[in-house]
């Protein structure tokens, strides 16, 4: 039996808090280029109301209303930007300093079709960050959200001269290896090729808090990568 790409963490009868694997569409895309998070919900609830997307690539923490009513109040909390959110995510090489902001308007790149780039006449976009570990050759870090454009954390965190590993838009796009951290890493005789520590977007919606309709405040946290834990362990051991 294949593992399902998402579970539910939180639901009552208002909405539900789904954690997504990467690779998952949250709502369908123009293409129907593969099945989304937001088909699978209905076929199990009938209908759900999208109140915020994550890239596809991107795991962890999103936010559907089960009616209009809720959908509405919920929407309003990330208009408003009454919603905290915060992302992990591991980048390349070492931030010069343990915390700081990223305050760079985004836009559309003017040639790139896809892409999104810091430009003066862009939307304001703003994320602040914290280092939560640093090394040289990849750095583990906390992004909080205070506004919401497309690719927002990609963009800044190229602007601030780190792009996460294994961004094929705003990276290198190469795959974690453990041969780029370890000196002297041979083979085994077992494997024909190195598998990666991490393989995809290394981007995870780890947290949001808000207040929900009835005045109780929700705090949601979805755990951290194993492969993002494993990598910081073996840049330890050999890094």
């Amino acid at each position: 039996m294949s593992k399902s790409p998402f579970h539910i963490i939180l639901e009552n009868d208002r909405f539900l808090v789904v954690d997504k694997s990467s690779g998952l569409l949250t709502i369908p895309d123009r293409i129907q280029s593969s099945k989304s998070l937001k088909e699978m919900l209905m076929e199990k609830y009938g209908s759900v109301y999208t109140v915020h997307r994550l890239d596809k690539d991107t795991s962890g923490l999103v936010i559907f209303a089960k009616n209009e009513k809720t959908h509405q109040y919920l929407c309003s909390l990330f208009e408003n930007r009454n919603i905290e959110k915060y992302y992990v995510g591991v980048v390349i090489g070492k931030p010069d300093d343990s915390e700081g902001k990223i305050d760079a308007p985004i836009a559309e790149h003017p040639t790139q079709k896809g892409m999104m780039a810091v430009h003066r006449n862009g939307k304001a976009a703003l994320t602040t960050y914290q280092i939560i570990e640093a090394h040289k050759s990849f750095s583990l870090v906390s992004f909080q959200l205070h506004t919401g454009r497309t690719h927002q954390i990609r963009v800044h965190a190229k602007q601030m001269g780190h792009p996460l590993a294994v961004d094929d838009l705003y990276g290198d796009g190469k795959p974690v290896l453990l041969s780029s951290i370890k000196s002297g890493y041979k083979l085994s005789k077992q494997e024909d090729e190195e598998r990666p520590f991490i393989s995809r977007l290394a981007l995870h919606a780890h947290k949001v808090a808000f207040v929900d309709e009835t005045g109780e405040k929700i705090t949601i946290e979805s755990p951290l990568p194993k492969e993002f834990s494993a990598l910081m362990k073996q840049i330890n051991k050999w890094g």
